[in-house]
C-alpha cells in the first residue's frame, strides 16, 4: 500500500476504535458510578468507564495489529515491533466525567517512530468526533463530516485562549508564565480539557495550553491541530509528543508570540 492509503486506513481504524469505546463508556456517564482515586498530587479519579473503554481499544488493536505498541493511561505500555505505537486516554477529563459535564473525551493517537501521525478526539455524548492525519483534519458531528481549519490568527492581545485549570500550573515558573499569558490575551476560558485543542483546530479558539501533560493527554490532539493548520509547541522546551508544558496556537506566528510572552 502507498503511504496515503496507509494513513487513510489507519485513520479509519482509529475512528472505529473510538466508536467501539463509546459503547463501553457511555453506560457509566451520569450514573454516579463508583470512583477510584489514583495516587497523585491532585484528586485523580478513575472509573470503570475508563477501564472498559481502554480494554476494548487494546483488544481491537492487538487483534488487528499485533506488532504495534500500545501506551494507555489505564493499562500501561505494551512494546511493539513495527515502529507504530497507539497512545490512549479512554476518558480524558475524568473529573468532568464524574461531574456529569460533557467536556471529557476519548483520545486515540497513533505515533510512528515517536511522531504523532493520526489522532482522534471523540465526545460521544455530544456527538463530536474530531480527527486528523498528514492529509488534513475533520469534524464528524452527528454524522456530518466537514474539513476543519484554524482561523486566521490574531495577535496575542486579541486572542481567545483556553486551559484546563489555573491551579495545574504547580511550580512558580509555570504559574508566572501562565499569568503572563492570561493577562495578555483577550479571553481565557477554563475547564475544556481536550475540547479546547479540538475547537482551536475547528477555528473557534486561538490558543490552547496546559502544564504537566502526559503523552496520552496530547498525542492524539497534535495531528488534529497540525492537520487543521495550527502549530504545537512548549513554553519550556519539552517535546510535545512526550507531554510536558504544551501550548497550541492557530498559527506558527501566534505560537511564537505566545511563547515569547510566557518567557518574558
Amino acid at each position: 500500500m502507498g503511504i496515503a492509503t496507509d494513513w487513510t486506513e489507519l485513520t479509519d481504524f482509529a475512528v472505529a476504535l473510538a466508536r467501539a469505546s463509546e459503547a463501553e463508556i457511555l453506560p457509566y456517564f451520569r450514573r454516579n458510578t463508583t470512583i477510584e482515586v489514583k495516587p497523585h498530587v491532585d484528586w485523580d479519579p478513575v472509573t470503570e468507564g475508563d477501564k472498559a473503554g481502554e480494554r476494548i481499544i487494546r483488544r481491537m488493536i492487538e487483534e488487528r495489529f499485533p506488532d504495534h505498541g500500545i501506551n494507555g493511561e489505564e493499562y500501561g505500555i505494551k512494546q511493539g515491533r513495527s515502529g507504530f505505537t497507539w497512545v490512549l486516554d479512554p476518558i480524558d477529563g475524568t473529573r468532568s466525567f464524574v461531574c456529569g459535564m460533557p467536556t471529557w473525551a476519548t483520545l486515540i493517537g497513533l505515533c510512528f517512530e515517536g511522531k504523532p501521525m493520526v489522532g482522534v478526539m471523540n465526545q460521544p455524548f455530544v456527538g463530536d468526533l474530531f480527527y486528523g492525519n498528514p492529509h488534513g483534519a475533520w469534524n464528524n458531528f452527528r454524522g456530518v463530516i466537514e474539513p476543519i481549519r484554524t482561523r486566521p490568527s490574531e495577535a496575542v492581545a486579541a486572542a481567545a485562549a483556553g486551559t484546563t485549570a489555573p491551579e495545574l500550573y504547580r511550580n512558580r515558573e509555570d504559574q508566572q508564565a501562565f499569568q503572563a499569558l492570561r493577562k495578555s490575551v483577550k479571553l481565557m476560558r477554563y475547564g475544556g480539557d481536550a475540547y479546547f485543542y479540538s475547537v482551536l483546530a475547528a477555528g473557534h479558539l486561538d490558543i490552547a495550553l496546559d502544564a504537566g501533560l502526559q503523552a496520552y493527554d496530547i498525542a492524539a490532539l497534535i495531528p488534529i491541530v497540525e492537520g487543521a493548520g495550527g502549530a504545537v509547541g512548549s513554553w519550556n522546551g519539552s517535546v510535545p509528543a512526550e507531554g510536558g508544558n504544551i501550548i497550541c496556537a492557530a498559527s506558527e506566528r501566534l505560537l511564537k508570540e505566545a511563547i515569547e510572552v510566557m518567557n518574558t
